[in-house]
């Protein structure tokens, strides 16, 4: 798998994520997880993934804490999957992409899933990016800055593409 260093010279976030989850299985295993797959067997028979590359990327889910691998029960020689708490704060991202997916590539009418607030039984809103007060912001309201952990040519960048605006 590429390091983010070699498509993102800028060592930005999502470049980092990208080595995460940037390949499709591993967004896939993410999405069953959600969905309440815990099992290797059942992760495999669900998304017909190779039992190699279903290992490999388990593993990498585990060590970047997404997942969490524990005994069924103590002693036990068979493991669960379990999102962590970092793992389940991609839901935001799940459903962005899903979101995305049926507007660009299903179509409006032709979603293949609905997520819903279990509560209401309503479709949940569209996910959207707000200003702090509250306003959803399109594209053009918003402006990237350094943040502290910035590498040097980030800050360059960024301070180049904010003259320009």
């Amino acid at each position: 798998m590429l390091k983010p260093d070699k498509y993102d010279p800028l060592k930005l976030s999502v470049g980092h994520i990208l080595d995460i989850i940037g390949e499709g299985w591993s967004m896939l295993i993410v999405r069953e997880a959600f969905l309440g797959t815990r099992r290797f067997e059942e992760f495999q028979g669900r998304l017909g993934i190779a039992r190699n590359i279903l290992t490999a990327r388990l593993k990498r889910l585990c060590a970047n804490e997404i997942l969490d691998r524990v005994p069924v029960k103590e002693g036990a020689k068979r493991h669960e999957y379990i999102l962590t708490n970092k793992g389940k704060d991609m839901l935001p991202l799940l459903v962005a992409l899903s979101q995305w997916g049926d507007k660009w590539v299903f179509g409006e009418d032709k979603v293949p899933v609905i997520f819903l607030d279990r509560d209401q039984g309503e479709p949940i809103s569209g996910v959207q990016v707000f200003s702090t007060g509250g306003k959803v912001l399109q594209p053009r309201d918003i402006m990237v800055i350094a943040g502290p952990g910035a590498t040097r040519e980030a800050r360059e960048r960024l301070e180049e593409l904010n003259k320009n605006e």
